[in-house]
């Protein structure tokens, strides 16, 4: 297999129209704002200082994403597994962030760009209370960019209209850890489940 080189695309795939081009907003519009305020999930993408990337899930109530002015997110930081890549990337790397969001039952999500600074200040924190408790921090973004993609691929995926699975038919992430890497007990995912819920 042959590398393509960055000629090689315009080969491939044809110029986008200028309607695609100009859906790039500078800021997040009335439409934007309403989806994030629909929104209970999305993803964070990052890079750092090595160039390295990294993509992490983020969630919470709809809305729990804050849109403070047309170029002013602020994303509350929930317990999790402590690596802290993203906040690592942002104070170390180039702070760039592109965030996608998801609303369940809507096929076209919304991309948003721009540059994120961490906070911890008490006064902001205290205002972000969810689940009984403040976040950790608050990530502060501010919006360069923002455009809605079409929803060709969650219409592809059926998302929204897959059948679940039964959560049976994996093992428990707590077994599949102690797999890898031999550490920590092998705990079913009830007894996760329940740990999960003390720790949201």
């Amino acid at each position: 297999m042959s590398d393509l080189a960055p000629s090689d695309l315009a080969t491939i795939y044809p110029a986008p129209s200028p309607r695609v081009i100009a859906k790039a907003r500078p800021e997040i519009d009335t439409h934007a704002k309403k989806f994030i305020g629909m929104s209970p999930f999305c993803v964070l993408a990052t890079s750092g200082s090595d160039g390295s990337v990294d993509a992490s899930p983020r969630g919470g109530n709809p809305g729990f994403i804050h849109v403070a002015g047309p170029n002013e997110l602020l994303m509350p930081d929930r317990s999790g597994n402590n690596r802290i890549d993203s906040f690592r990337n942002i104070v170390e790397g180039s702070g760039f962030v592109q965030l996608i969001f998801f609303v369940p039952g809507i096929d076209e999500t919304l991309r948003v760009g721009g540059k994120g600074k961490v906070s911890v200040d008490p006064e902001l924190m205290a205002s972000m209370i969810e689940f009984g408790k403040p976040p950790r921090a608050v990530l502060h973004i501010e919006v360069r960019e923002s455009y809605f993609h079409c929803g060709k691929a969650l219409m592809r995926s059926k998302l929204w209209g897959a059948t679940q699975v039964e959560r049976s038919v994996m093992p428990s992430i707590g077994e599949v850890i102690h797999d890898q890497t031999g550490l920590g007990a092998r705990e079913s995912q009830a007894e996760i489940y329940e740990r999960y819920k003390e720790g949201l």
